[in-house]
């Protein structure tokens, strides 16, 4: 059985992956409104993304008999002074996300919770893919800086990005 600690830890949790949906919904929009539908579809891809992992804490409550929390959250940050800018917010955004699970790693630790030990070493594993994913494109970023043509050749291979859940 879960401690309140420890369940709490997973609702809080599950409600910032979708908060985290929200962010990458803004970011999509900022790059949408400057016609950058490339990087806007990349973002929208992100958010799809998020609410999958949301759904896996929610289905991992559930799984266990207790009862997953829906709450509210604050409105997220829409304002961007460039794609690179929306990038580095991303970056923070996912190293926040990485703390938080090595948070609720070490409760689950500190419980001898196996079961959500062993859930959580998927998000453990899949933080350090995000935040190289982003990495990388802030790197990208930096180094075509104001070059159009490269721009538009990132915009064009970030439109094919695809989201598939199986694979996750």
């Amino acid at each position: 059985m879960l401690s309140e600690e420890l369940l709490q830890g997973l609702n809080e949790q599950m409600n910032f992956e979708f908060f985290s949906a929200h962010a990458y919904m803004a970011m999509a929009a900022y790059c949408s409104s400057e016609s950058l539908d490339g990087f806007a579809h990349f973002f929208l891809v992100q958010a799809e993304e998020e609410r999958f992992h949301a759904m896996k804490f929610y289905n991992f409550i559930n799984a266990l008999g207790l009862r997953a929390t829906i709450t509210g959250f604050d409105s997220p940050n829409n304002e961007f002074a460039s794609v690179l800018d929306c990038f580095e917010k991303a970056l923070a955004h996912e190293k926040e996300v990485t703390k938080r699970i090595y948070r609720l790693s070490d409760i689950a630790w500190d419980e001898r919770e196996h079961a959500t030990i062993n859930f959580l070493k998927w998000f453990i594993d899949e933080q350090v893919e995000e935040e190289s994913m982003f990495d990388t494109m802030i790197q990208k970023l930096v180094r075509i800086q104001n070059d159009d043509n490269a721009m538009f050749m990132l915009d064009s291979e970030l439109a094919k990005r695809t989201f598939t859940p199986e694979q996750q």
